[in-house]
């Protein structure tokens, strides 16, 4: 019989044909585009400046929601919330500046965000129509399909001449691939029991040579043309699009009848090469996608740890919290130039780097209401201070207020801060009281200055002339030189603070020595050094030490003469007969004679402080 015989059926190698393009490369999937695209996260539009402007946006996409894309909305409802959480941080930064704690912070109502919410609400309304709608198709054409099948089992198990039958057949084909999305799960199974009675038709169709090779050509025509497309789609920029747009060849060429034996291996081959260079750009776009947002949440998760790993305990100031804040702040600016992570991890990623930021600011809102309460503290001891400075202002006793001043003056420097408000107020009451005691002190004591230094000069000149008491002069004549000039030199006011103690220490060496040199006797020395030392009270501590020395040597005085009363009543008792009385009477004799001389002293001294004392009334 000739290959071309119009009754000839369809032999094996053109139901290979028909069973090939059923496994071709990659699924078809009846999912809608939306679904994938959702996933892909394609590259966004450009960003919005303000919420009303993605309002105006989500506007135009809520008048045509049912084709809209879902990323594109997505991406809307993303721009729209970091805006809107960029013033929310904003309000709740400038409530906590101003003293404000982060738990008392409450957002205002926000018309824009209210707006927003609603118009979703629209959109998702509308699409969820359009799936149940979809869902409602895909039965209907479940239907369609099921009861082709039915009639090409009919025209298979009729038994009725093929041939006759074929008009029908091809109408059948035609309503077939018209009839399109059905129910994800029925695809597979719908497509083989349709194949199956396909293919039980062809070895039944007896078809003259004629209309077998025209039908031939028909579909060899429409596979070449599918070629040329899925071809096309190599250097579709859009790899997403490009791979949805093979699934729809892919369909078409499932619904195309068998080419000539001859060519079906090769338009197939033709095909299938066209077909995986798009899936193999297809999955190397999602790769790379992958490894993109792997590499995302990895620069978010060190981001997180950073914030993390903050020393709270460390931050004890108010400069630390300021500085850690712009470091906090730099780093959500920076998370904000971050791409997506994966995702199912980006909502997460996200909760942990809020949750960490908010703990960060809720623990600087703590630390501040402490300070403020801590700074009313010190507010309240620095009026105490201001208040003491006050009472001493008028002070005219000028060594005990400075003292006094000055140790309030360190006292406010351990003090901490105060609130701006109250900070300039108060340490200008408290520095004002200081500054008016001290220029009072100045004025006062600019006389006094003048005077110490004609002291000093004076007792110079003494220095000179006790240097100039030369060593060879009579004995005699010396020590009344010296104690002379010794008179002279305690007759002599104070002098300048900073100059007292090297004119002491040089006026005393050269006197030490020239007691040394002329044996003059101590009881002189003793009551210079005595005059000096009480100069030396009466400028640190004033006339209340004066006081305190002289009782001090009052009570040395009648101890003294108490015990002289005692040595001169045992004198009474003892005799001179024996050898050991009288070494006896010799002592006690000394000792007298010594404790009469340390009274004349203590005496003297003793005259030394009233004669202090009376100056300084």
């Amino acid at each position: 019989m000739d290959a071309h015989d119009t009754n000839q059926p369809l032999n094996q190698g053109e139901l290979e044909e028909e069973k090939k393009t059923v496994d071709v490369s990659e699924p078809i999937t009846e999912t809608p585009t939306e679904k994938v695209t959702a996933e892909v996260q394609p590259e966004a539009v450009s960003k919005p400046a303000t919420k009303k402007d993605v309002l105006n946006l989500l506007k135009e996409l809520a008048q045509d929601a049912e084709n809209a894309n879902k990323q594109e909305i997505d991406n809307l409802k993303q721009s729209f919330y970091k805006l809107h959480n960029t013033e929310l941080e904003a309000a709740k930064k400038q409530f906590t500046d101003n003293g404000g704690a982060v738990e008392d912070f409450v957002a205002q109502e926000d018309p824009i965000e209210k707006e927003f919410k609603r118009l979703m609400g629209v959109i998702k309304d509308k699409r969820s129509k359009l799936i149940a709608e979809q869902e409602r198709q895909k039965e209907e054409n479940l239907q369609v399909k099921l009861s082709i099948i039915e009639e090409l089992k009919e025209l298979v198990e009729s038994g009725d001449d093929a041939n006759k039958s074929y008009t029908e057949f091809k109408k059948l084909q035609q309503q077939w691939n018209e009839t399109k999305l059905v129910p994800q799960g029925k695809v597979n199974e719908l497509w083989k029991n349709y194949q199956l009675y396909v293919e039980k038709f062809y070895d039944l169709l007896k078809l003259n040579n004629e209309f077998r090779e025209y039908d031939f050509k028909k579909n060899l025509e429409i596979k070449m043309h599918l070629c040329e497309a899925a071809e096309k789609l190599a250097d579709e920029e859009d790899v997403v699009s490009a791979f949805h747009q093979l699934q729809k060849l892919h369909q078409e060429f499932r619904d195309t009848g068998p080419v000539t034996k001859e060519l079906r291996d090769e338009i197939w081959n033709r095909f299938k090469v066209a077909s995986t260079t798009v899936n193999r750009r297809h999955q190397q776009h999602f790769e790379a996608l992958k490894e993109t947002e792997q590499h995302n949440l990895d620069q978010k998760t060190v981001i997180c740890e950073i914030v993390e790993a903050i020393e709270y305990n460390e931050l004890k100031t108010f400069s630390a919290w300021e500085n850690k804040t712009q470091e906090v702040i730099a780093l959500q600016n920076k998370w904000k130039t971050i791409g997506f992570a994966p995702q199912k991890m980006n909502v997460k990623i996200f909760e942990r780097f809020r949750h960490a930021c908010d703990d960060f600011f809720k623990k600087k809102g703590e630390f501040f209401k402490s300070l403020k309460e801590g700074m009313n503290e010190n507010l309240e001891k620095k009026k105490a201070l201001c208040e003491k400075a006050e009472a001493l202002k008028d002070s005219t006793d000028w060594k005990t207020t400075a003292d006094t001043l000055t140790k309030l003056q360190k006292e406010w420097k351990t003090i901490g801060p105060v609130s701006k408000k109250h900070s300039d107020a108060v340490w200008k009451r408290f520095i004002s009281a200081c500054d008016y005691f001290f220029e009072q002190k100045n004025n006062a004591t600019s006389s006094q200055r003048s005077v110490e230094i004609e002291n000093m000069d004076k007792k110079k000149a003494l220095i000179e002339k006790l240097s100039a008491i030369d060593e060879n002069m009579d004995t005699e004549e010396a020590s009344t030189l010296v104690r002379d000039l010794m008179k002279e030199w305690n007759a002599i006011g104070h002098v300048p603070f900073k100059e007292k103690d090297r004119l002491y220490k040089q006026y005393h060496g050269i006197i030490d020595q020239l007691f040394d040199r002329f044996n003059i006797s101590a009881s002189n020395k003793k009551l210079s050094n005595f005059r000096s030392n009480i100069s030396n009270i009466q400028d640190n501590n004033g006339s209340q030490s004066l006081y305190r020395e002289r009782e001090k040597l009052m009570r040395a005085y009648e101890n003294m003469k108490n015990e002289l009363q005692t040595y001169e009543n045992n004198l009474g008792f003892l005799t001179s007969t024996s050898k050991k009385g009288s070494s006896l009477l010799t002592e006690l004799n000394r000792k007298v004679d010594k404790l009469k001389a340390d009274l004349e002293l203590v005496l003297q001294k003793i005259k030394v402080i009233d004669e202090s004392i009376k100056t300084e009334e």
